[in-house]
C-alpha cells in the first residue's frame, strides 16, 4: 500500500505541509501540485513536516530542487522537519542537507523563519 497524503495548515505567513505515507514517481504529482498552490498563492515560507512519511524516491527529492530557487528568489525558503533516519539517509546521500535547512522539529523551523526576518 503506497497511499501518500499531503495536509496543510497556514500559521500567519508560514505554511506548514503534513506528507504522509510514500513519496515516488506515482505520489509526486499531488505534492507538486501542493507546492504550486502555495506558490501561486504567494505564500513562499514552507515548512514540510516529514513525521508520518515512510519512504521518498529520487522523484520526490526532485520536487524540491524544483521549486527552491523560485521560492528563494521571493525572500523565502522550504525548511525540512521530522525526518525519519531511513528518509534522512536519502537525503544526505544526496548532499541536500547542505542545500535545505533540516531541523529536528516544527518548533524549530518556525524559528528558522522568525529569526530569518
Amino acid at each position: 500500500m503506497s497511499g501518500f497524503t499531503v495536509e496543510r495548515s497556514d500559521k500567519d505567513d508560514i505554511s506548514v505541509l503534513y506528507i504522509s505515507g510514500f513519496l515516488d514517481l506515482h505520489t509526486v504529482p499531488k505534492f507538486e501540485e501542493a507546492v504550486q498552490n502555495l506558490v501561486n498563492e504567494t505564500h513562499f515560507k514552507i515548512i514540510v513536516n516529514f513525521q508520518k512519511l515512510d519512504y521518498i524516491s529520487s522523484a520526490g527529492l526532485g520536487v524540491f530542487m524544483g521549486f527552491i530557487e523560485e521560492i528563494r528568489e521571493q525572500e523565502g525558503d522550504i525548511v525540512l522537519c521530522c525526518m525519519s533516519d531511513r528518509v534522512y539517509k536519502v537525503f544526505d546521500l544526496l548532499g541536500f542537507p547542505a542545500l535545505f535547512k533540516i531541523v529536528s522539529n516544527e518548533e524549530e523551523a518556525m524559528q528558522k523563519f522568525n529569526s530569518a526576518g
